[in-house]
């Protein structure tokens, strides 16, 4: 779900047609009150989104391709959820993939297949984890975007998801806003945008990219669960977690394919677990797994949540299980920090030698890793080196997230003046509004501490585990025993 929850609700009754039980929060926040109205008929918050407009947002196939139409199967549903830019299955992908590439052989002035297999590459290779996807991706959509310069949104809209997948954050906002100009009635450059603002921590402007795709003509209009969907980051990003989980169960209810419903469960289950509710955040991980079998994102979930209830055999499974699914280097990570928490070092050092040769093999792809391997080396390797790589993010994409792994980098490096600033804009109201994180409140506590400031440390060593008391198998018992050590007020 938008790649970028940070990046998950508390279950209730109701049916689950991936099998199994999972319904809504418990806490009131699909209908408790007048602003948390159920938000398949509304979108509320900033972008003013009001019944009438979303309640006529239709589902509409998306934008037709060159060549012949695909007969109804897997290479017709891969093609229209490509299209669409929601998750595809991948045995789905595979067909559309092999379809394109032998129509190309065939035709190979058709522009609109072009950016339609390149689509399908990126896809495929944000589904597995597997980076040589990507310059195939990139190849395929700069040859149509070559073939037809001018308003190719197929292409523009490719290269922005591409670029979205590989953590390059201005070159998706730069496709999907020349997508939008080039056709600003065609929804399809949306989500993609909203993503790259959102990457980029430039929330007005997601918030902003949001109002335009729900005022949509009906006509041009979104499916209601892309749209909520997205409007769920944007409430998330606002603080208004309540409004994010109504949305995100509305869209689960709204999915018109297991993997798209599985997708929006997954950002249920994340923004559970960051509101530290681990009972709440496996249901909706499970429950994604019981839909699209093939979903990494849902086992790595569940690994989260069965670590911090303390069911490490079933945990360590599903880490497992995530990374044969795609190898990302942050799944490698948490298993090896959920080991090392577990006294099990020799198995740790295995687990975070390869979350390095991971970070190698996106690189290899055109994958921006910066973020995850500075926040790494910060705490398990070179600090110097993190901040190096972390200054030259920051110059990159000057986000909330990018600030906090700069400062505790600063800080493992010994530079603790300096770290409090970028601590600062992480979590302070005026860079990044409501958002709480307990990660980014844990690090501004303990570089707190390291200054004598310790009414502030207190407070925000406090606020991490009130936010999610576990947000980490190595940092919630170091901030208990830090907050220990500086007593009570």
């Amino acid at each position: 779900m938008g790649k970028e929850l940070a990046s998950g609700s508390a279950g209730g009754p109701g049916g689950d047609p991936a099998g199994g039980s999972v319904g809504r929060p418990a806490d009131g926040s699909a209908g408790g009150s007048a602003k948390r109205r159920t938000l398949a008929g509304v979108v509320v918050g900033c972008a003013v989104v009001g019944c009438a407009v979303l309640g006529g947002v239709l589902m509409v196939a998306p934008p037709g391709r060159g060549g012949p139409s695909p007969a109804p199967g897997p290479v017709a549903r891969a093609e229209t959820a490509v299209g669409a830019g929601t998750p595809a299955s991948l045995p789905d992908l595979v067909a559309l993939i092999g379809d394109r590439e032998a129509h190309l052989r065939a035709h190979p002035g058709d522009v609109r297949s072009w950016a339609v297999l390149g689509a399908a590459y990126a896809e495929r290779g944000e589904r597995t984890g597997d980076a040589r996807f990507y310059p195939k991706a990139e190849k395929a959509l700069r040859t149509s975007l070559r073939a037809k310069p001018k308003k190719n949104v197929e292409a523009f809209d490719g290269l922005a998801a591409l670029a979205n997948d590989r953590h390059d954050f201005r070159a998706a906002r730069k496709w999907g806003e020349a997508s939008v100009a080039a056709s600003p009635k065609r929804w399809t450059a949306y989500p993609a945008l909203i993503d790259a603002y959102r990457g980029l921590g430039e929330f007005k402007a997601a918030d902003k990219a949001l109002a335009r795709l729900v005022r949509l003509p009906k006509g041009a209009a979104a499916p209601r669960a892309r749209v909520l969907t997205r409007a769920a980051l944007v409430y998330r990003d606002q603080g208004q977690r309540e409004d994010a989980a109504a949305a995100l169960w509305d869209a689960v209810a709204l999915a018109s394919a297991p993997a798209e419903r599985a997708d929006c469960l997954v950002g249920a289950g994340e923004l559970a677990w960051e509101r530290g509710e681990p009972a709440e955040s496996l249901r909706a991980f499970e429950a994604a797994v019981r839909a699209d079998p093939d979903g990494h994102a849902a086992l790595a979930g569940q690994g989260r949540a069965l670590a911090a209830l303390g069911r490490t055999p079933e945990a360590v499974s599903a880490y497992r299980a995530a990374s044969e699914k795609r190898a990302l280097p942050q799944y490698a990570w948490e298993l090896g920090e959920l080991y090392e928490s577990l006294g099990m070092g020799g198995e740790a050092r295995a687990e975070y030698d390869v979350v390095r040769t991971r970070v190698r093999e996106g690189a290899a792809g055109g994958v921006n890793s910066a973020l995850v391997a500075g926040l790494f080396e910060a705490d398990h390797g070179d600090p110097e080196a993190a901040v190096r790589l972390l200054r030259e993010e920051w110059e990159r994409h000057p986000s909330a997230a990018v600030a906090d792994a700069l400062g505790w980098a600063l800080h493992r490096a010994g530079q603790h003046q300096d770290a409090l600033v970028f601590a600062t804009k992480a979590t302070d109201r005026q860079h990044v509004g409501a958002v709480r994180s307990a990660p980014h409140a844990y690090h501004r506590g303990m570089i707190e501490r390291q200054l004598k400031l310790e009414g502030p440390a207190r407070r925000h060593l406090e606020e991490a585990l009130r936010v999610n008391p576990y947000f980490s198998p190595l940092g919630v018992p170091v901030a208990k025993e830090a907050l220990g050590a500086l007593g009570s007020v």
